[in-house]
């Protein structure tokens, strides 16, 4: 495995908790890892997700350009006046793949534009031949988001490895249990892992337990949905 590429259904649904975890069980089972971010933005907002990554689990950062503000970054480049091409946009990601296992954290959804030429995380994932793992949110409109994203990754002739709840609340209300079910039935059984709701405080030391076996984790798919 050459790792994965991470988006989700939206900004702010915790792909970057979702990326340290995946790093956290890879080093923590003495596997080589690297965390690459191919572009961000949000630079002048004081958002840097590699630093986060790397704070939370010391592994290595490949990261693209810096820009800003918070918008898509093909968006935050044009208002700049910059331009980043899919083949820029690619080679330190390639580079970083030369050194062995990658976790690549897009940024929005899987069709925001990374670059000025159009370039969109499906684009990145089908370049790179590497299968997507898709961040969702365990409440009230997540099962749309969650097979409207399912839906384009597939047309587009992705792989897609499944999807990880990230945010599971400590009460969840009706709607938020009978998803975990509702979930694992639209990825098709692909359901792998749930990272709780974690009220701001990022810790990833007990990654293993909120990942599946096939992440290196020791979740257990079957019993959470038994619960819900």
């Amino acid at each position: 495995m050459a790792g994965w590429v991470v988006t989700g259904t939206d900004t702010g649904v915790g792909k970057t908790l979702l990326s340290a975890a995946l790093c956290r069980v890879r080093l923590d089972a003495g596997a080589h890892v690297r965390y690459v971010k191919p572009v961000q933005s949000g630079a002048a907002d004081g958002d840097d997700d590699a630093a986060d990554v790397a704070a939370l689990t010391r592994v290595g950062t490949v990261v693209g350009p810096m820009v800003g503000p918070s918008l898509a970054p093909g968006i935050a480049l044009r208002r700049a006046g910059a331009t980043l091409s899919r083949g820029e946009l690619l080679a330190p990601v390639r580079q970083a793949l030369a050194g062995g296992a990658v976790v690549v954290e897009g940024a929005g959804g899987l069709l925001v534009e990374l670059t000025t030429d159009g370039t969109t995380i499906a684009d990145l994932a089908a370049e790179l031949e590497l299968p997507l793992l898709v961040a969702v949110r365990p409440g009230l409109g997540t099962l749309n988001h969650t097979a409207l994203t399912l839906e384009a990754a597939e047309r587009r002739g992705l792989t897609v490895t499944g999807i990880v709840i990230v945010g599971y609340p400590p009460e969840p209300d009706a709607a938020t249990t009978s998803n975990v079910v509702e979930l694992d039935r639209i990825a098709d059984g692909r359901l792998m892992g749930m990272i709780p709701w974690l009220a701001g405080r990022l810790d990833v030391s007990d990654a293993a337990s909120w990942l599946a076996p096939d992440l290196g984790g020791t979740w257990d798919r079957r019993a959470a949905i038994r619960a819900s």
